[in-house]
C-alpha cells in the first residue's frame, strides 16, 4: 500500500531556501511518477514539479528555482526550493503514480515578505 509522507516544510523569510522529501514508505513497487503539486488558500492545486524516467517537467513560475530529485533506493523524491518568494506559501502535496494516483497529506510552506 503506498503511503506518502512529506517533511521540510516550514516558515522562511523571501531568498530564502527549503528542501523537502517525500518518501513511499509502503508499497512494493517503485512508482514510475513522482513529484510535488501545491495549493494556496483559496486557489486551485497547480503543478510544481514532476520527475519520470523520461526526465523532469516544472511549473513555470517555479523554473530556474526549484529543483526536483529522486533516490529510488529511498523511494524518495526532494524539492530543492532556492530564492523563495512570498507567493510560493503554500501546502505542498506530495504526488505519486504507478497503478493509480496517490497523495500525501502535504506539508505547509510559508514565505515571509
Amino acid at each position: 500500500q503506498v503511503q506518502l509522507v512529506e517533511s521540510g516544510g516550514g516558515l522562511v523569510q523571501a531568498g530564502e531556501s527549503l528542501r523537502l522529501s517525500c518518501t513511499d514508505s509502503g508499497s512494493a513497487f517503485t512508482l514510475s511518477v513522482m513529484g510535488w503539486f501545491r495549493q494556496a488558500p483559496g486557489k486551485q492545486r497547480d503543478m510544481v514539479a514532476i520527475i519520470r524516467a523520461g526526465g523532469t517537467l516544472y511549473g513555470d513560475s517555479v523554473k530556474g528555482r526549484f529543483t526536483i530529485s529522486r533516490d529510488n533506493n529511498k523511494n524518495t523524491v526532494y524539492l530543492q526550493m532556492n530564492n523563495l518568494k512570498p507567493e510560493d506559501t503554500a501546502v505542498y502535496v506530495c504526488y505519486g503514480a504507478y497503478d493509480s494516483v496517490y497523495w500525501g497529506q502535504g506539508t505547509q510552506v510559508t514565505v515571509s515578505s
